[in-house]
């Protein structure tokens, strides 16, 4: 691959018209730069600063084959690349000036990334963050359900949803800094909530899940208070968020699990939920919690 098969633009407009179909085509796989994109496209900053400032993508014999985006937070996202499109791109864009806080693809991606920056530039990569992706095969209610109900929330539960994301957060290791204004700028904003209920109406569960792009729904997050886990509240839950993306007419729903969290990928599998592959996530700035 040439430098020059790299297109960069910072203009979302001609960059998704160009290379939307490509990412609709494996919408599963590219599961987060399709809810990213939409969610710049409409104007819906929050969570990724003031806009993306960098899109590229990868056109060989008049097809796209790959693309990136850099955010305002200088985080780099790529679609699946070959050991020598990631040196490719990497020398690319260290020869332009640019530079990265991290890096997040696929796991073989974004390790010959990293690797590829770390020898244009010097910078040590240190993986941050792993996730694994898995997409709907057969949804499989678990047996038995607990008793209660799910329930789509409402403008009543505000305070409770932004009390549990912060909760959440605080479990996956992000600042639990969240409050009822600042909600509307964080990245649980645009997501679809519900939670699970006893049949007191005492909420002890909730999932969220994204818009449809693409015919694809991101379940995230799924959440369940400490004490309240091993009672299947977070499988009924996951059930009723699922079964209601089918509905809208998903054709391909997916989750993130942390890999290390044996239970919630068994639970997750129990369910109907197919391993896809793993993602990785590296630091670009000389520091972080775990070398890669």
């Amino acid at each position: 691959m040439r430098p020059d098969d790299w297109h960069l633009t910072e203009g979302i407009d001609g960059f998704l018209a160009r290379a939307g179909d490509f990412l609709r085509s494996r919408p599963a796989l590219h599961n987060t730069p399709l809810t990213t994109i939409e969610r710049l496209r409409r104007g819906g900053t929050g969570a990724y600063g003031a806009e993306a400032t960098l899109f590229g993508h990868l056109e060989h014999s008049g097809e796209v084959r790959a693309i990136f985006y850099r955010l305002a937070t200088r985080r780099l996202t790529l679609t699946p690349l070959s050991p020598e499109q990631a040196d490719t791109l990497a020398a690319h864009l260290a020869d332009l000036g640019h530079s990265f806080s991290g890096v997040t693809a696929d796991h073989d991606t974004a390790a010959a990334f990293a690797e590829a920056w770390h020898r244009r530039t010097g910078t040590a990569p240190v993986r941050d963050w792993r996730g694994r992706l898995y997409r709907l095969g057969t949804l499989t209610p678990p047996e038995p359900r607990p008793d209660g109900r799910g329930r789509v929330l409402g403008a009543q539960d505000h305070e409770q949803l932004v009390q549990w994301c912060n909760e959440f957060a605080a479990d996956v290791g992000e600042a639990p800094t969240l409050d009822t204004e600042s909600f509307a700028r964080s990245r649980f904003a645009d997501k679809h909530f519900t939670f699970w209920e006893t049949p007191d109406g005492t909420p002890v569960s909730m999932a969220g899940s994204t818009s449809m792009v693409g015919g694809m729904i991101r379940v995230d997050p799924v959440y369940t208070p400490a004490h309240l886990r091993g009672r299947g509240y977070a499988g009924a839950v996951t059930v009723e968020v699922t079964r209601a993306a089918l509905t809208a007419g998903a054709t391909d729903v997916v989750l993130f699990t942390n890999p290390d969290n044996a239970t919630s990928n068994a639970l997750y599998q129990r369910i109907g939920y197919v391993p896809v592959t793993y993602f990785t996530g590296y630091n670009l700035s000389d520091s972080g919690p775990e070398a890669g």
